[in-house]
């Protein structure tokens, strides 16, 4: 039995493995976790109007996806909608930020498998997308945009046609990335039929986003129209093989998925109000899901009428995903463990809150 992490250049965050080999064959695998526990559900039970930014802080990479779950759970407990304009603005920001985490995760494989220039390339195309949130924003991780009731940074016609000209942009090299993630043929023999997962495994590790729907499961919280998604076509991009390829190519063609959606958001956006008052302190409990760039994030809040909340639980795709590596692990050999590993895109900080 050897360690893998919980400091390891594949890891950007501290887990642990334990890898019960059979010379270079692993035959089997141990998972420890915890180590970046931080007691985020007590803090951000503390004071609900504070929470709608700390919640950002669960996760950098995910992060608007995070605050978009809890201001969207709390308007169900208040009753309220938000403004079909801050909904549709709400959605052009979660599939920026997926772009970015999906370059990110594309990037980590790439790396993984000893593809250096592919990362270089897919962290290029990533900062595109980083630099127009930032200019949307005014901050490149944690946006901050996010109120009860709506947004409360407008996107007015200038910054309307810096995304169509970003998106213009974009679009044409995330092609040529995915020509090489499907063509390259050195990246196709570390990544084809290396950590199989099929469906069945799948769904009884009960999966969640691209490591789900690379095994063949069409599941999709966008499916369910939260925020504008009911305002726009969409589809969830489905493989059936449950490797590395498959995987690293649902990131991939979701890419360009999200380019689409944005590009049919913004002549959608009405004239308006971005946001809506709420008065009192919330009384009542909900369940939030949205579907962020790594598959379902779930929040259970329970208000109690006062500043504190009586409850809030969250259950984070990674928290569903990183066990499955118990799965996809058995029967490789040791080289191909980091590329397996990065491959279900792994957010400690997430699962461990």
């Amino acid at each position: 039995m050897i360690p893998f992490g919980p400091q390891h250049a594949a890891f950007l965050e501290p887990v642990n493995v334990k890898l019960v080999l059979e010379e270079e064959k692993v035959v089997g695998a141990e998972l420890n976790q915890g180590y970046n526990h931080r007691g985020m559900e007590h803090a951000l039970s503390l004071d609900y109007k504070k929470s709608q930014y700390l919640c950002e802080r669960v996760c950098g990479i995910c992060s608007y996806h995070h605050s978009s779950c809890y201001c969207q759970g709390m308007e169900a407990i208040y009753g309220v909608e938000a403004p079909l304009r801050a909904q549709l603005i709400r959605t052009i920001m979660m599939e920026c930020q997926r772009l970015t985490s999906h370059l990110l995760a594309l990037g980590h494989i790439a790396e993984a498998v000893g593809y250096e220039n592919l990362f270089m390339q897919c962290f290029r195309e990533r900062e595109f997308v980083m630099m127009l949130v930032n200019r949307l924003s005014g901050n490149r991780v944690h946006y901050s945009m996010n109120v009860i009731g709506g947004v409360k940074r407008d996107v007015g016609p200038e910054q309307v046609k810096d995304v169509e000209a970003t998106m213009k942009e974009v679009r044409p090299r995330l092609e040529e990335l995915q020509r090489v993630f499907r063509r390259d043929s050195t990246l196709g023999k570390r990544t084809h039929g290396v950590g199989s997962f099929p469906k069945p495994a799948a769904e009884s590790w009960a999966t969640v986003g691209p490591v789900s729907r690379a095994s063949g499961i069409p599941r999709d919280i966008r499916q369910d129209g939260f925020a504008a998604y009911s305002e726009v076509k969409f589809a969830p991009i489905v493989r059936e093989e449950g490797d590395i390829y498959a995987r690293m190519m649902v990131r991939m063609d979701e890419c360009l998925q999200s380019v689409d959606i944005i590009e049919e958001c913004l002549p959608l956006l009405p004239d308006g109000p971005a946001a809506v008052q709420v008065k009192g302190h919330p009384t009542g409990e909900t369940f939030s899901r949205v579907e962020a760039p790594r598959g379902e994030l779930m929040y259970y809040i329970r208000a109690k009428g006062a500043l504190a909340l009586d409850r809030i639980k969250l259950r984070t795709p990674a928290l569903m995903n990183v066990p499955a590596l118990l799965a996809m692990l058995p029967g490789c050999q040791l080289a191909d463990v980091p590329g397996i590993v990065v491959s279900v895109d792994p957010c400690i900080c997430c699962t461990d809150r």
